[in-house]
């Protein structure tokens, strides 16, 4: 299996629920990362360990799967099928997990407190850009979804008419253009829902960061309400 996106959770086993009535999920995290070189093992960049978790909380709702299809897992509406993903990302740059897996691939040192101090820092280097390039790309999104009329569309000048009427500086652009971007042009407003996503994620942990990053009541919390019940229930009555 193959992904042209850097990784990608896969419900390998949906054929066997719809036969034989019953779940058994297998679930595999698709990546496509930096590739070792000679005698110089992969080694990740921090980017794509956080997308390794991100796809992994994917994996754990459909690991978590309802009897019915339908609700289950990842089929959930999409301003909260980000919420287990992104929220995961949260324990990649922990102190206490960087620890467990960030050793020297030669030496076998871990991490030092000073490299994980810099790495918590750079985690809020630029947010003000980060955030306006995403929401440039929400809100091209939601244009592109209202228009009426698309016959002899230039996309590349309605963009930057778009992003002009924002005053959008040139400094600034879209994250992704839409030329491109599968989910502006796969529909439903995918990408605002990441940042509303963002917004679930980062209260949710401060949950785990008050009773423990590996508090088990807290986690069977997540898992019993979020995890386990797929589309079963409205979101927000769930995440309450």
């Amino acid at each position: 299996i193959t992904s042209p996106v850097p990784a990608k959770a896969v419900v390998l086993d949906e054929q066997y629920r719809e036969q034989q009535g019953s779940i058994r999920p297998l679930v595999c995290n698709v990546c496509s990362f930096t590739k070792p070189v000679g005698d110089t093992p992969s080694l990740l960049t921090i980017d794509e360990v956080e997308t390794l978790f991100h796809e992994f909380g994917h994996a754990l709702q459909d690991i978590d799967p309802m009897p019915d299809k339908g609700t289950s897992g990842t089929n959930v509406v999409r301003d909260f099928v980000e919420l287990p993903s992104q929220i995961n990302e949260h324990w990649a740059t922990e102190p206490e997990v960087l620890k467990m897996y960030a050793k020297h691939y030669k030496t076998g040192e871990v991490i030092p407190d000073s490299l994980i101090e810099k790495i918590l820092n750079q985690k809020t280097f630029n947010q003000g850009f980060m955030t306006t390039e995403l929401l440039a790309a929400a809100i091209l999104d939601m244009n592109l979804h209202n228009l009426t009329d698309t016959e002899d569309l230039d996309v590349v000048a309605y963009e930057k008419e778009a992003m002009d009427q924002l005053g959008l500086i040139p400094e600034i652009a879209p994250r992704y253009r839409t030329t491109y971007f599968n989910h502006i042009i796969g529909g439903m407003l995918q990408h605002y829902s990441y940042l509303w996503a963002n917004v679930l994620d980062n209260d949710a942990f401060e949950a785990f960061k008050e009773h423990g990053i590996f508090d088990k009541q807290t986690a069977d919390l997540f898992r019993q309400n979020v995890l386990e019940k797929g589309d079963s229930e409205d979101p927000m009555t769930l995440y309450k």
